[in-house]
Formats: structure tokens, C-alpha cells, sequence
């Protein structure tokens, strides 16, 4: 079925639910022309909960049929699928998440190259947040040097020290979501300050972030590009170095948000397949459960 992301289609199903609303039983009939070719399509309904133990309704389900080479990622809710494009799906996790959130402030921390700027941006958006890269703002607080310039010509310090005053302006405020720089975590008064929000981490394989920075350059990395030899080779050794440093740190996060298991749900081999959009849907996910708990 060569069927885009877009392209939707409406089936009447019969459902029947108990009272408690946890279990889902539905049937649908697809056209012949549906049956003839396999492909991944998820379900999203809702369902208003009923006085009486059990009841039975025809409801307008929409479909979003993808074709298996299509990158627009799903996922799954516990064992119930639920799904329109990633799109709606986010737009609706924002809506739902946003009474829980009470404006508190969102700092996503991880290892450089792990994509806290993108998702930060498409959370921000979302959730009507206004968006702050602390790298960014350290260098505006020296004058618009850059931090690898900072790193060259006054010590990693400095520029630690410089971070930890931004943030903690930062933490006096409402509505932001906050990309952190990747070494961040190692002050434990930076957590003081992030704690007053909700700090989520952003967990990929280091193989997935040599891979990446190394194609798209380190020289604005200053912890990496000092090292002769192969690039990659190079970046993920160094990535190894950071990590036995700061991995313990990362896990003081409110939530975690691991590629490896998105990756399990969508059924990828590879943590680079997976969309940004999908990234920050299970952020929200997970930032739901935890202040649902």
C-alpha cells in the first residue's frame, strides 16, 4: 500500500470496555486493497467512562496508515497502541501534560551531540515555553565570545563558573525549556538549580553520537578537537572519557528518555532513524508519569 503519512482513512469498530477502562477489546474491517499489503497502522480512541459495567458503541476511528520505509515514528502506551501522525500525537501530550506542569521549568541534559537544542526547541514550541541554550547565554555573558574561545583562552573554569550563574538565573524563572551544556551535571550546585524545574536526560549510545558529531564537524566541540587521527575513532574515545565522568551524574535527572528503548518500541535498528518529534513526545511521556506518580 503506498500510502503516505498523511493519507488517513476512517473504519467504524465496536469496542467493548469495563468500567475501569483498562481493557480494550476492538475489531476493525479493512478494505480488500488494505489487506493485500502489510503495513504498521496504529489505533487512537477515546473513551468516556460509563456508569454501567460494560457497553458497546460504534465510534469514527482515524487511521494513519505508513508505509514501512516511512520515517514518521509511532509509539506505543503500555500494550494499547495509540497513534495519529507524530505531529497530533505531540500536540496532544502538550495539552495534556501542561495542568500537570504548572509552568515549572524543563532542563534537558545529556552528552554533547545528543540533540538537547532540537528537541528543546520543538518542546518549547509546543508546550508555549519560551526556549534558552545556556551555552548560548554564557556567551553572551562574556561578550559574545564563543565557548570554544572561552575554553582557549580562559580555562573550562571559567566557563563552568559562568554556567552555574546562568542557570541559576535561569531557575528563578517560569515557562523555559533549557538546553544545558553537556558537562553541566558534574556541579552539584548546578542541580540545585535545576531541580527547581524538571531535568530530563536525553540517553543515546555513544556509538550514535560519534557517528554524529563526526559528521557534522567537532571544531566547535573544544573537549573534542584537540586529538589527531581518525575522526570518529578519536570522538568516540573521547565520548568514553566524558562519560566515565558525568554518567553517574546524569542518572540525579527527574526522568530519562532513552533512544535505545524508543527505538525498541518503533521497531528501529538504528537510534538514528528516530525524529526529534518522537524524542520529545516520549520526554512528555515521561514527564507525565512522573508527576502523575
Amino acid at each position: 500500500m503506498s500510502a503516505k503519512a498523511s493519507q488517513c482513512m476512517q473504519f467504524s469498530v465496536s469496542i467493548a470496555s469495563e468500567r475501569t477502562l483498562r481493557r480494550k477489546e476492538c475489531s476493525l474491517q479493512f478494505p480488500r486493497r488494505c489487506r493485500e499489503e502489510r503495513f504498521p497502522i496504529l489505533v487512537s480512541s477515546y473513551l468516556q467512562p460509563k456508569k454501567d459495567l460494560a457497553y458497546h458503541s460504534s465510534v469514527a476511528l482515524k487511521l494513519s496508515c505508513y508505509p514501512q520505509n516511512n520515517e514518521a515514528s509511532v509509539l506505543e502506551s503500555g500494550t494499547y497502541p495509540a497513534t495519529f501522525d507524530e505531529a497530533v500525537i505531540l500536540k496532544n501530550k502538550s495539552e495534556e501534560i501542561e495542568t500537570y506542569l504548572q509552568g515549572r521549568c524543563i532542563y534537558l541534559v545529556g552528552m554533547m551531540g545528543s540533540g538537547k537544542t532540537t528537541v528543546g526547541k520543538i518542546l518549547s514550541e509546543n508546550l508555549g515555553y519560551s526556549f534558552s541554550d545556556s551555552d548560548s547565554l554564557i556567551e553572551l555573558s562574556v561578550g559574545g565570545t564563543t565557548v570554544t574561545d572561552i575554553f582557549k583562552f580562559h580555562g573550562e573554569s571559567f566557563f563552568r563558573d559562568n554556567e552555574t550563574e546562568v542557570l541559576k538565573k535561569l531557575s528563578s524563572m517560569q515557562r523555559l525549556v533549557v538546553s544545558t551544556g553537556g558537562g553541566a551535571v558534574i556541579r552539584p550546585i548546578n542541580w540545585r538549580h535545576m531541580q527547581k524545574g524538571i531535568s530530563v536526560w536525553l540517553d543515546v549510545p555513544l556509538e550514535a553520537l560519534a557517528r554524529r558529531l563526526t559528521s557534522v564537524g567537532t571544531e566547535s566541540r573544544p573537549l573534542l578537537h584537540n586529538e589527531s587521527g581518525d575522526a570518529y575513532a578519536k570522538t568516540l574515545k573521547r565520548l568514553c572519557t566524558l562519560w566515565e565522568d558525568r554518567s553517574e551524574a546524569y542518572t540525579k535527572a527527574s526522568v530519562r528518555v532513552s533512544l535505545e528503548n524508543i527505538a525498541a518500541k518503533l521497531g528501529y535498528n538504528d537510534v538514528c532513524n528516530i525524529t526529534p518529534t518522537a524524542i520529545a513526545i516520549e520526554a512528555l511521556v515521561q514527564i507525565e508519569y512522573l508527576l502523575k506518580k
